[in-house]
């Protein structure tokens, strides 16, 4: 039983925008940008060693990382309402041009400072390859076909930040440092190409008189995130969470999110408009998705330190017990539309989010010390518990809207998984560091234990109970994303008529 198709009152059509003659390239060219997005993320982490040692600055260099996942997060809104007013071509394009200027200031950084400002220049180009690729993937391909696309995309993604650690050891190890940088720009000058030549929009509908842009609302919208999201980053990590610093900036971020409320519901053409909440199928997505985010951060951040303090892996070895979730995604993803055609959007992803609540709650289970392929076997069938999960609330919220407001859609779902990661990573750093420190006394936190030799049997048995109650805490993020889909979410999704894709 497929989701019926309804046209909503006074929308515009919503025509592809992949009828271009060569869709393929367009889609070679959507993977190169996605593929850069992912892999800046993480290519970074394991080259700290070699850029501390050029530049110094060891005190501050968290920031490479925090500095990048928030210039993405907060401008992912920005760029989806620029996209639905000026096209996704232009904002895809000045996007790409933004992250390879970042890139190229980046390989040319002088101190820590310089560098961490250059990964903001980069981060606020990411934004707009997040966001605007995803769109552009819905906008190619109709209904039946967007498995295919967003398979492609969760492959890539999975593939890159996986890949990331280990391409940024080789480029500082072998070659320097400043390569992890200067390799984005053959690559994004090809992207770029493509998308230029290759990449047809719809004709728009009668222009407007006057295209207004909310730009009050996106200077809001930036500065509660950036102090929502530096908050949750370096609470806890550069300062204590109930001290001055962190109480000061979450207040101050509370503040002026309700001033981004009032700016808002005011604006003529408000970056975040009010529907994105008031839509039952959208609001629903948007809490499914963030809780998403908060329950990824246990796998994909704790899990290597539990391999190799716990199981006794290497790094490599330790990636691989990752990676396995890689491997099963993508390939659920595209599957998963031989059951949500039959069952729907709802039904497919409770299905998917039900089997990922079982399979956290295992985790604890699991014997101590264990056998690596335990953990290993248990990612796998939880990448394809959330491949079944994610891609069919993604495929469906923007089946649900026309052109003109699926930019504003898919960057509101994406920016929701955004601050769920951010909201997970200092809550189950929280929750991990006061397990370890009752076991193994007040100092003692985890990055500590992760860059320390000494494994006795205590330590490994600390390290072990706290990812157990950081996976229980994920397992409680996958029921709040159930109980979003069972209690928020319409039973059908309202999918609008659809005109056809073009051919390859």
């Amino acid at each position: 039983m497929t989701e019926p198709s309804t046209t909503r009152a006074g929308a515009d059509p919503a025509p592809t925008a992949a009828a271009p003659s060569r869709r393929g390239a367009v889609v070679a060219a959507l993977m190169l940008a996605m593929g850069l997005a992912a892999l800046d993320g993480t290519v970074v982490s394991t080259a700290v060693p070699q850029i501390v040692g050029d530049l110094g600055g060891l005190s501050v260099f968290s920031w490479l990382f925090s500095g990048y996942l928030l210039a993405v997060t907060v401008t992912l809104p920005v760029y989806g309402k620029l996209s639905d007013t000026f096209g996704r071509k232009p904002v895809l394009i000045a996007g790409t041009v933004l992250f390879l200027i970042g890139s190229l200031l980046c390989a040319a950084a002088w101190n820590m400072g310089s560098l961490i400002a250059f990964r903001v220049v980069q981060g606020l180009g990411g934004g707009a390859l997040q966001g605007t690729v995803q769109t552009i993937a819905a906008d190619l391909y109709p209904l039946k076909e967007r498995p295919k696309i967003q398979a492609k995309l969760s492959s890539v993604w999975a593939a890159s930040s996986v890949a990331g650690p280990a391409v940024g050891g080789l480029l500082a190890g072998y070659a320097d440092w400043r390569w992890i940088f200067l390799v984005n720009v053959p690559v994004g000058l090809v992207a770029l190409w493509l998308i230029g030549r290759h990449l047809a929009e719809p004709a728009r509908t009668a222009p407007r008189a006057r295209v207004r842009v909310d730009w009050a609302g996106a200077l809001a919208i930036f500065a509660t995130g950036a102090l929502l999201i530096t908050a949750l980053v370096q609470g806890g990590v550069a300062w204590p969470w109930f001290s001055a610093p962190s109480l000061g900036l979450l207040g101050s971020a509370a503040a002026l999110g309700a001033l981004t409320v009032l700016i808002e519901r005011r604006a003529a053409e408000p970056i975040i408009p009010g529907w994105v909440w008031r839509r039952r199928t959208i609001a629903a997505v948007n809490l499914a998705l963030g809780a998403l985010g908060l329950l990824m951060v246990a796998p994909t951040v704790f899990l290597p330190t539990y391999a190799q303090s716990v199981l006794g892996l290497g790094p490599i070895a330790a990636g691989f017990v990752l990676s396995s979730w890689t491997l099963s995604w993508p390939i659920s993803a595209a599957f998963s539309n031989r059951v949500y055609t039959r069952v729907g959007f709802r039904l497919t992803a409770v299905l998917g989010i039900s089997l990922a609540l079982l399979l956290l709650l295992a985790f604890p289970f699991l014997p101590f010390p264990g056998e690596p392929w335990q953990p290993a076997l248990l990612m796998l069938l939880l990448g394809g518990a959330l491949g079944l999960f994610q891609l069919p609330l993604i495929v469906g919220v923007q089946s649900t809207v026309p052109y003109g407001e699926r930019g504003t859609t898919t960057a509101s779902v994406l920016f929701c998984r955004q601050v769920g990661q951010s909201v997970g990573a200092a809550l189950f750093g929280a929750i991990a560091n006061g397990v370890l420190a009752a076991r193994l006394g007040a100092d003692t936190d985890l990055d500590a234990l992760a860059r320390s030799l000494d494994t006795t049997e205590d330590i490994r048995r600390a390290v072990d109970a706290a990812v157990d109650w950081v996976y229980l805490g994920a397992a409680a993020a996958a029921a709040l994303a159930l109980l979003a889909l069972l209690t928020v979410a319409p039973r059908r999704f309202p999918v609008l008529k659809e005109a056809t894709g073009g051919d390859d």
